[in-house]
């Protein structure tokens, strides 16, 4: 992914240009505004967040990604001068196995080993986000003009009461997988008529966390959610558009063990009125008059036409 072109700025930007850039298309694509896009949203702050922090902005620029958490040390040799600070010093510990490596391993398992050593090499999850869910709710034309406050009811997954969504007894402690042996991902060899394909994929027995609860919560069966009643209260502001869509964040469906709720969607239908047709800001009203009492209203004659 290419933060710069997300943006739109070269990467000789500064910071004002970036933060510029940034606002524009935030404006833009924001998923509350018609003719949004919240993929495109998530992307241009996923972007604006490392390119407008200055330390993450130099790692992405040399190693195309950030290592979050790491201390770098530029007095040491190398880019990888904090981490490798630790030998010879008791700073790290590094558990390199080459005899995989002599009985027919590769060099992906050695450096699978020494990343993850260093810290820089995160576990794949597969911790399910919880799913956005989007509604409509419809409001009159008065409504729409004043203003009004809404409160929804609807039936999603939510986080499991007994645990806490957590899907298990953290009390009851964890154990080693021993599917991957630990390591939360496994390798898949397939072959093929073109040859041999290794695939690295988080392990399906613990998720990718490596380790397995040694209990599971009896009412959501391990996934941390169960079918819910969810309520919020929204406020829908004066002048509201026909077809508006309101974010409500984290208030979608609950992730499964432990991981982040989705966001609701509220679609605002506004109902037809039966004299006033809306058209942007304007309200128009179609009437039959006779021609007489239009030749009378014109002539300054003391005659209402009532609508």
């Amino acid at each position: 992914m290419d933060y710069y072109k997300i943006l739109g700025v070269d990467k000789n930007a500064s910071q004002e240009e970036i933060k510029k850039a940034y606002r524009k298309l935030a404006h833009k694509y924001h998923p509350d505004k018609p003719g949004g896009d919240e993929r495109k949203f998530k992307e241009l702050n996923e972007a604006y967040q490392i390119l407008s922090n200055p330390q993450k902005k130099s790692q992405y620029d040399k190693f195309g990604r950030v290592f979050e958490g790491q201390q770098f040390n530029g007095a040491q040799s190398g880019p990888f001068g904090g981490p490798f600070g630790g030998f010879g010093q008791g700073g790290g510990s590094f558990d390199f196995d080459f005899g995989q490596f002599a009985e027919g391993g590769d060099f992906g398992d050695i450096f699978d080993a020494f990343f993850e050593g260093l810290g820089m090499r995160e576990r794949r999850r597969t911790y399910r986000h919880g799913s956005d869910v989007q509604i409509a709710q419809e409001i009159t034309l008065e409504e729409a003009f004043s203003g009004t406050e809404k409160n929804i009811d609807y039936k999603i997954n939510v986080k499991c009461d007994k645990c806490e969504g957590l899907g298990s007894d953290p009390k009851a402690g964890f154990a080693s997988c021993s599917v991957c042996g630990g390591r939360g991902e496994i390798k898949e060899t397939k072959n093929t008529f073109f040859g041999s394909f290794t695939q690295v994929k988080a392990c399906e027995n613990c998720y990718g966390s490596g380790q397995v609860p040694n209990k599971i919560c009896d009412k959501c069966k391990g996934k941390g959610a169960v079918k819910g009643d969810k309520k919020v209260s929204i406020k829908i502001l004066p002048g509201v558009s026909n077809g508006q869509i309101i974010k409500i964040k984290g208030a979608g469906e609950a992730g499964e063990r432990g991981a982040p709720e989705g966001d609701l969607f509220v679609t605002v239908k506004v109902n037809s009125h039966k004299i006033f047709i809306r058209e942007e800001d304007n309200l128009i009203v179609k009437k039959e008059i006779s021609i007489i009492d239009l030749l009378l209203n014109i002539a300054g004659e003391d005659k209402k036409i009532e609508v």
